[in-house]
């Protein structure tokens, strides 16, 4: 996920729900704690998927909108698999308790005459396994010898869960018609479809979805293609994790903005989409082809979300989910769209065997991020938006306590314990500060590209942990490795690890002072009782990139409030600031504004909190006005009592406790 200024990450699932659906299946009494053990490796699954390779996974799907709340999703999961233990005992597969399991079937071998019998109907029923799904017991009729292959048919219906997301037209931007879509990461895709949801099994899939007319499917895909009766059919021609599977259902519309990219957008956010992205992607991936290695996943499209998408960016392979918030119009956030680029090696391509070892997928990638923003941008952005993550990991290692055991990058997932509940900056930037440690101990950048290129081509569409990773990087420099360097006293690999804190290598960011010293020095100019224009007016701010300009900005409203006069003659002076559509800009302009008690701009915090309802800016700013004055009280309940049904309702909840409303709990 996209770590913008930290911004964009999500804070966790925020899906519209439903009243919960009863199971036709049998429910059995509360699992004890020692069932997890059932999931090997990853105690966040339930499924026995060490038992069984799964080959290949089908979904035939029939999409339906309800008047109102939640729709549904009808239809069918096909599973693959080879018996990979003999008598591995009843199939076990995580589910969900939304997911209403209608019929199992063991369909017959291929090249069964026609005729012959559909399937052999199964005995299946739900256990409980933790608070974020379910265990789902199929019976197989005979004992299995290792080899063996099964076609395992599930019909199913889906569609209140928390991975499952249905948006009211108020809540997209054309305000028409509804909207649906699946969120999969960390272990939310248990209730769109019954499978083996951990990151340590990855398959390849294909799917049918049948959505009503004047609607459009897409999916996280290599191919694409819509048939009679408004069916589209996918195909993913590499095997993904399962969180990697994902579904989208609104009024869609593409524009092509690159050899191999398109977007995806609402019809009336299509046009602004393709001006902010025509051809800025293939920049992106030719970069990254050129340290990492093939971009393996055909095409790179971006679907832009609604405007009440309240995450920042989710790297399905093949179609990038994102805010609409990326549309500054003067492509001043289009370099947020690398992180979510670079997952296509570090992530969807090489994946954490568990989400206790996430850093593996993030470090990596916001290592490779900054890689390719480097060569793209130059050395000192980089390292400005590098000391902007560094300040967001100091923030959170504050408010914990270094010595929390989630700030460890080998996090021990407890069974029950939703992985989604571990989420926070430290596998993102921590992980960064360790790769960045084994860039530093092969003290040649040429040299550590090449092996990151030999790392994605070692572990490509394999699940790893970080033994594996690690001990490939003393395979491949093996110099290292005769000198000890996992051992290094105070900087050995088990204490980077399994050690809580702060990191104990830091990269050398002071190539990104050049940037922030004017940043500074003007932030200092305009919170002085007596302004000196002349030196002001001397600093240029107009080719000041985004980060530069955040960084100004966080430094005006920790300053904040300014003298009298202050903020209005800086509003004037910097249109560029006050006026800007960038997302970023705006959230600091609006903080400021109310930290100063600016009522003349207030229409500015009213009209940001009507054009999205992003997590991330949109809680900021109801604090910053329920701690304001009384106009700034007043705006927050005129603005929340206007824009509450285009928020998704986990959010709408957030806003109520911060304005002391009365929330209605499930």
């Amino acid at each position: 996920m996209s770590p913008i200024t930290a911004g964009l990450r999500r804070g966790g699932p925020l899906c519209l729900p439903g009243p919960r659906r009863t199971s036709p299946i049998t429910p059995r009494s509360p699992a004890r704690p020692a069932m997890a053990a059932a999931a090997g490796r990853d105690a966040a699954s339930a499924s026995s998927a060490g038992a069984w390779e799964l080959r290949h996974l089908h979904l035939s799907l029939r999409v339906a909108f309800a008047a109102a709340g939640a729709g549904r999703l009808r239809g069918t999961a096909r599973l693959e698999l080879r018996c990979a233990r003999a008598g591995a005992g009843p199939l076990l597969l995580d589910a969900h308790p939304s997911l209403a399991v209608h019929r199992a079937a063991l369909l017959p071998p291929p090249g069964t005459p026609p005729g012959s019998p559909p399937g052999e109907p199964l005995p299946v029923e739900s256990r409980p396994f933790a608070s974020y799904g379910s265990a789902l017991h199929v019976a197989l009729p005979r004992p299995l010898s290792a080899g063996q292959l099964l076609t395992l048919e599930i019909d199913y219906e889906a569609g209140e869960g928390p991975g499952v997301c249905w948006l009211a037209p108020e809540q997209t931007a054309g305000k028409q018609k509804p909207y649906m879509y699946t969120q999969g990461q960390a272990v939310l895709n248990r209730s769109f479809f019954p499978g083996f949801d951990t990151p340590s099994v990855k398959c390849t899939y294909s799917a049918t979805v049948q959505v009503p007319e004047g609607f459009t499917a897409v999916m996280s895909a290599t191919s694409w293609e819509k048939q009679d009766n408004n069916t589209f059919v996918f195909k993913m021609s590499q095997p993904i994790p399962s969180y990697l599977i994902a579904l989208a259902v609104g009024d869609i519309v593409s524009a092509e903005v690159g050899p191999r990219s398109r977007v995806w957008a609402e019809p009336c956010l299509i046009e602004a989409a393709k001006k902010e992205y025509d051809g800025v992607i293939e920049e992106f991936l030719a970069v990254g082809e050129k340290l990492f290695g093939p971009y393996v996943w055909g095409r790179y499209d971006i679907l832009f979300m609604p405007p009440s998408f309240p995450f920042g960016g989710m790297e399905n392979p093949c179609l990038t989910f994102v805010t609409p918030c990326l549309l500054a119009g003067d492509r001043s956030l289009v370099d947020v769209i690398i992180h979510e680029i670079s997952h296509s090696w570090f992530g969807n391509l090489v994946t954490n065997a568990t989400w206790g070892e996430f850093w593996l997928n993030e470090g990596f990638t916001m290592y490779a991020q900054r890689r390719i923003s480097t060569e793209v941008y130059g050395s000192a952005y980089t390292c400005l938006e590098a000391a902007t993550g560094r300040a967001l990991l100091r923030q959170h290692m504050d408010n914990t306590g270094e010595d929390h055991p989630l700030n460890k990058l080998r996090v021990i997932i407890e069974p029950g314990v939703n992985p989604d509940d571990t989420y926070n900056e430290t596998p993102y930037e921590k992980g960064y500060c360790f790769v960045s440690y084994l860039a530093h101990l092969v003290g040649d950048q040429s040299k550590f590209d090449a092996f990151l290129q030999a790392y994605v081509n070692r572990f490509k569409f394999q699940s790893i942990t970080a033994d594996d990773a690690l001990g490939f990087f003393l395979e491949y420099f093996p110099e290292l490795k005769e000198k000890g360097v996992d051992s290094i006293p105070g900087f050995e690999f088990d204490r980077w690890l399994n050690t809580p804190g702060w990191p104990p290598f830091l990269p050398d960011l002071s190539p990104g002072e050049q940037l922030m010293k004017p940043a500074d020095e003007l932030a200092e100019l305009w919170a002085a009782d007596s302004l000196n224009m002349e030196a002001i007016e001397a600093m240029d701010i107009t080719v000041w990139r985004t980060y530069q300009l955040v960084y100004f900005l966080d430094q005006v409203l920790q300053k904040s409030p300014l003298p009298e006069g202050n903020v209005e003659r800086l509003s004037k002076m910097y249109p560029k600031i006050s006026k800007a559509q960038n997302a970023e800009l705006r959230l600091r302009w609006c903080q400021i504004v109310l930290k100063n008690n600016l009522e003349a701009e207030y229409s500015k915090v009213k009209d940001f909190l009507h054009s999205q309802g992003k997590q991330k800016y949109t809680l900021p700013l109801y604090r910053a006005m329920w701690a304001g004055s009384e106009s700034a009280r007043a705006l927050a309940m005129e603005t929340f009592s206007a824009t509450a049904p285009q928020l998704h309702v986990n959010v709408q909840n957030y806003v109520k406790k911060i304005l002391g409303l009365e929330v209605v709990e499930d």
